[in-house]
């Protein structure tokens, strides 16, 4: 049964909370694992990695970017596992596994409800962590995060938030997506990523 409360003072407890949700497949949505959580890091990260939802290898190990997508934005980032951890605190706009597409190409995308009852989560974490950089990848977590519906204008561009808090957007690493191999989206990619390093450095 999912439990959350009205508020939460520490981390630790919200987790506790979220690696027993199960408020999507009580509200009926097929999903294929449990909550998959961000490792704890001391102290705790001041950036916060915003993604569309874990995958299958994510979903079995229920630990985020475990999968090639994973191995390929740490490539990106210039940033070993070890590091990458210490560095993010790793979330999405869904928590769980949501299965295949049925399309067979890629993994389903969350429907809104989902969406909607994972926000919850999001929402606490970005109170409790107070990040200063936000890195959202993929199109779903941009526009989640900022409301943005298109990506590829908003790749290489910072955006500052309430607080000071800098967003940076990505694109999802996915080895279904082409748009890292379209020249121009290399630009932008590389132009976003430097942004990160830069301002990962600033912490």
């Amino acid at each position: 049964m999912t439990a959350r409360k009205s508020s939460y003072r520490s981390l630790a407890s919200l987790e506790r909370d979220l690696s027993r949700c199960r408020a999507c497949a009580e509200a009926g949505h097929p999903l294929h694992s449990l909550p998959v959580r961000a490792p704890p890091a001391r102290p705790p990260q001041r950036a916060y990695l915003f993604g569309q939802a874990p995958g299958p290898v994510e979903g079995v190990e229920r630990l985020p970017w475990r999968g090639s997508a994973g191995r390929k934005l740490r490539d990106w980032l210039q940033l070993g596992e070890e590091e990458f951890y210490a560095s993010f605190y790793c979330a999405s706009v869904t928590r769980c596994d949501p299965g295949r597409s049925p399309t067979g190409r890629g993994d389903r995308t969350p429907e809104p409800d989902e969406q909607e009852l994972c926000a919850f989560w999001r929402d606490w974490e970005l109170a409790l962590l107070r990040p200063r950089l936000i890195v959202t990848v993929g199109l779903l977590a941009l526009k989640r995060q900022l409301g943005f519906t298109t990506l590829t204008p908003h790749v290489g561009e910072r955006y500052e938030q309430a607080a000071g808090t800098v967003v940076v957007p990505l694109p999802h690493p996915s080895g279904a997506s082409s748009w890292p191999s379209v020249p121009a989206n290399k630009e932008r990619l590389d132009r976003g990523l430097a942004l990160v390093r830069d301002e990962l450095s600033a912490l």
